[in-house]
């Protein structure tokens, strides 16, 4: 029980108690200037969340405004539980990308699970029914005890919550550094199918109209979780435990379909999922939004714990919980509806028409702010903002080229970094195939699901190179849009939008702050280019320990439309005697790349340059190539170059081998790590029309059936012999290997 004695207002005062809240010196004057007195305890805990970097955004705002967030498909875009864009046919694909980073560096397991559990909230909070989740992950060097710890107990919350909740999961991504060695990053992504008229707000409309808490009961788990999630993890983190929610799948998977059905009931008027700050953010944003107020009883909200205080209560994050408003007198047949899957709908409140928020508790007025103060009166903070001097050493360096003696030895060597290894030791633990609406399955370069009932398919993926970004990082948030766009298109998919999880160090650091400037700039310009507008996301600040940060981790969740199930391309050769391709030239680029890591242990000079104009060409033409039915596989170059494009090509094809004659300088050919770039296999009897409609474009090879990577110079110098089975078997142990 809670027996603590709370603070009264002038304690609150004098002994600056909001300061453990957060709550800064300047803006408990604004609260004490808004409320026209001191706030109690209860009111200043809705202030400390409301106002919390993770729910205001008050430090990343300014940033934010730069992204280019409409376009012709866009129905909905940032500021509901998720955005929303047409795909045609009267339907729309919903999705959003969220961190749950902090949570899962303390509670690895329970951290990861309810991150999933939150974004699918997000998703049919919206009205749509999610069809598929992703994820992109960042670890330490798979080394040390503690890494592997969080490593293993990360992918199995992932698995546990999405195979229970028997929603598919499709893809993702997973990149290693030293950086990230004390404070993990787990991003989910979850995507969501819905018709027009099922598009739901999250609004609290009509005077009167009662409000409605349905799902699981509310305990004392994930109190402060916003706050917690927005200040730096230090040596004490481990006694926020308690901020870590757990999360209950099959409770979840009740309340999806029950949400599914009071979406079509015309007595549901408002919904929203209580995510960060609970109770607090679901009502005061709610009521905000429609421009009225909420009075809620708060002996009302069905509670698993005893002796609750109204503190408690409004800044809980149980999971599994949403508020939904009604039309007055229809709440029976809610209850009804939510009482069929065994949950509880409660009636706790009214709309009112005073713009606040009121809770009465045991008969008394226990706080009484107003909704906008809460919601939308947060300060803006504008930082400074300063270039870092690393950045322009690195700027002024010269490129150089990597010596390297032995190809075949790097390919290998670069076939075992856990950051280009396979995965599968991870996405084998998820269930991708549930729903069976799964076309193109975890390993390619992006995921592919079918649309039921249609000739259309969405692919999805998410994409970010945090050492290009760290490198510059307006050149990095350029190249991570394009990254994620090129992988779509490979897949025979148009970019529609992106979602993006801006994970960062502290903004209270100028070159911090100028990180998050720059890499806002290039992934807006990176946007604009690829007709990709930013539908909504998510941003996660004070991501270091004991003051050393992250790399910038801007990750790119992006959804492209396939508009026929002929047009699915994947990675793998197919045929032999189908020709091999590069599409764009390449240039001695080493900056952040896997062998510059693997040679020098460290990660210096210039990110690999990129031009938006040639990238937005090279997509277009390749993309109808594939549409035309002239591409057999189409694969981005990424991380390890050349060399591991055409490995990876060949992985899993049985039988198949490539002969291909690279020009240029040998460790530049092979390794480099310029833009732009594919690897593509098409029949022979297409190559005319391929090479009319892909300009830059360039014959390389054959696919054989020799079950070897021969790759020769133009003079037929023998650069790599490389049978497929031995690359395989570096390539699929890696991970496994280390993790024994």
């Amino acid at each position: 029980m809670s027996l603590m004695l709370e603070p009264n207002p002038s304690q609150i005062k004098e002994e600056k108690v909001y300061r453990q809240m957060g709550v800064t010196d300047e803006e408990f004057a604004m609260i004490e200037d808004i409320l026209g007195r001191l706030p109690n305890y209860t009111e200043l805990g809705l202030f400390s969340v409301m106002w919390s970097e993770h729910c205001s955004y008050k430090n990343s705002k300014p940033v934010l405004k730069k992204f280019p967030t409409s376009g012709e498909r866009v129905l909905q875009g940032p500021g509901e539980g998720a955005g929303i864009v047409d795909i045609g046919d009267n339907q729309a694909v919903v999705f959003k990308i969220e961190s749950h980073n902090h949570p899962s560096a303390i509670e690895p397991y329970q951290g990861a699970a309810t991150g999933v559990g939150g974004i699918i909230r997000d998703v049919f909070s919206m009205g749509a029914r999610p069809i598929a989740m992703l994820n992109s992950l960042r670890f330490g060097e798979l080394e040390t005890p503690r890494v592997k710890y969080l490593f293993k107990e990360v992918v199995a919350g992932i698995a546990g919550y999405g195979n229970c909740i028997g929603i598919p999961t499709v893809g993702g991504e997973i990149q290693f550094d030293p950086c990230y060695d004390g404070n993990p990053l787990v991003n989910a992504m979850c995507v969501g199918l819905i018709n027009h008229e099922d598009i739901q707000k999250g609004q609290a409309k009509g005077i009167g109209n009662t409000v409605m808490y349905v799902g699981a009961k509310t305990g004392r788990d994930g109190i402060h979780g916003a706050t917690f999630a927005s200040e730096e993890l230090s040596e004490t983190s481990d006694e926020n435990r308690p901020a870590v929610q757990v999360g209950d799948p099959f409770m979840e998977k009740l309340l999806l379909e029950a949400c599914l059905e009071l979406v079509k009931s015309d007595a549901l008027v408002g919904i929203q999922d209580m995510g960060a700050a609970g109770l607090v953010s679901s009502s005061s944003e709610m009521a905000s939004k429609a421009g009225s107020g909420i009075e809620m009883i708060l002996d009302d909200i069905p509670q698993r714990e005893t002796g609750m205080t109204p503190y408690e209560m409004m800044l809980s994050e149980s999971q599994e919980r949403m508020l939904i408003v009604v039309k007055k007198g229809r709440e029976q047949e809610i209850i009804d509806l939510f009482s069929k899957y065994g949950l509880e709908a409660v009636a706790v409140g009214k709309v009112t028409d005073d713009k606040k928020l009121r809770l009465i508790h045991r008969g008394e007025v226990v706080a009484e702010v107003p909704t906008d103060a809460l919601a939308e009166d947060a300060p803006v903070y504008y930082k400074p903002s300063s270039e870092p001097a690393y950045f322009r050493e690195f700027q002024a360096m010269e490129t150089e080229i990597p010596n390297v003696e032995d190809y075949k030895e790097t390919l290998l060597k670069l076939l075992a970094q856990p950051t280009i290894a396979s995965k599968e030791w991870v996405y084998n633990q998820y269930d991708y195939q549930v729903r069976t609406n799964t076309v193109v399955t975890p390993g390619s370069d992006a995921a592919v699901v079918r649309i039921r009932g249609t000739r259309k398919a969405l692919a999805m993926t998410t994409d970010c190179n945090s050492r290009y970004i760290y490198l510059d990082p307006e050149t990095g948030g350029k190249i991570a849009v394009a990254e994620a766009a090129r992988n779509v298109v490979c897949s025979g998919a148009e970019p529609i939008a992106i979602t993006d999880g801006l994970n960062f160090g502290s903004p209270e650091n100028p070159e911090i702050f100028w990180q998050i400037e720059k890499a806002a700039d290039g992934i807006s310009a990176a946007c604009l280019a690829l007709n990709s507008p930013v539908i909504g996301g998510n941003v996660s600040l004070y991501n270091e320990i004991k003051g050393e940060a992250i790399y910038p981790t801007p990750i790119i969740g992006m959804v492209g439309l396939v508009e026929d199930l002929d047009h699915i391309t994947t990675q793998s050769f197919k045929n032999v005697g189908d020709l091999i391709y590069i599409i764009g030239e390449t240039k001695p680029e080493f900056g952040g790349s896997e062998l510059q890591k693997l040679q020098n242990g460290e990660i210096t000079g210039k990110s690999p340059a990129i031009d938006l104009e040639v990238e937005a060409v090279r997509q277009k033409q390749l993309l109808s190539a594939i549409k035309s039915g002239l591409v057999s596989s189409a694969h981005d170059i990424a991380e390890g170059g050349t060399a591991i494009a055409l490995a990876e090509s060949l992985f899993n094809t049985a039988g198949l081998g490539a002969e291909v004659t690279l020009e240029g300088e040998p460790t530049v050919a092979l390794f480099s790590e310029t833009q732009s770039r594919f690897i593509v296999s098409i029949k022979a009897e297409n190559k005319e029309q391929f090479e009319e409609l892909v300009e830059d474009a360039s014959f390389i090879g054959k696919v054989t059936n020799s079950e070897k990577l021969t790759i020769k110079d133009t003079n037929s110098n023998l650069l790599i012999d490389a049978p497929i089975n031995e690359c395989e078997k570096v390539w699929k142990g890696a991970i496994p290997c280390l993790l024994k």
